[in-house]
């Protein structure tokens, strides 16, 4: 590679791998590690045919949804399942502040299925159409829309502060997600 195009790629990872790797972390479902490596591997294969890309981001992005579903393939058949934190067994939190709301759906989030927590990340915090998140996924959409149903159900249900009778009230039924987390809405 030309010494321009390999100074793009490291100005590309400077400044948007802290983006990237949060991303990662949400469809890891927390784990941080594992997030670091998926994020490697994306880096990896941008960098292999960088000269080609037109849109660096997206199709960092595309190949993060893509290896972590391949990895979900993978360990289907898994009889053990790893997570980065025990569920919490104790007493609800009242999750009064911001910051413990945010805690408490970030434990809700771990605890959804594989695709439970694809479908809401890409859907909600990626706020990509249904469409896109179906071909990303490799499901119909009207698999997206009853996954994003029974997401929404199970947060609510999880942390029953996001829910129709939440922070701000009670809420006609059928209304999405009534927090709101750095611009996800949901």
């Amino acid at each position: 590679m030309k010494a321009s195009i390999h100074d793009e790629f490291r100005e590309f990872v400077a400044m948007r791998s802290t983006a990237l790797l949060r991303l990662a972390v949400l469809l890891t479902g927390g784990d941080r590690h594992a997030a670091e490596d998926l994020l490697q591997i994306a880096l990896m294969k941008a960098y292999g045919r960088w000269a080609q890309i037109e849109q660096p981001e997206a199709y960092v992005r595309q190949v993060l949804y893509r290896q972590q579903v391949s990895r979900w393939r993978l360990r289907r058949h898994r009889a053990e399942t790893t997570v980065p934190v025990l569920p919490d067994t104790g007493t609800e939190t009242g999750a009064e502040s911001d910051t413990e709301l945010r805690i408490a759906l970030w434990a809700a989030l771990g605890r959804l299925t594989k695709r439970q927590r694809a479908v809401v990340v890409l859907r909600y915090f990626e706020d990509l159409p249904e469409a896109e998140v179906a071909a990303l996924l490799g499901c119909p959409v009207g698999t997206v829309r009853s996954t994003a149903y029974r997401s929404l159900a199970k947060l609510r249900a999880l942390v029953p502060e996001l829910g129709p009778d939440g922070p701000e009230g009670p809420k006609e039924q059928g209304q999405p997600l009534s927090y709101t987390v750095k611009g996800v809405r949901g």
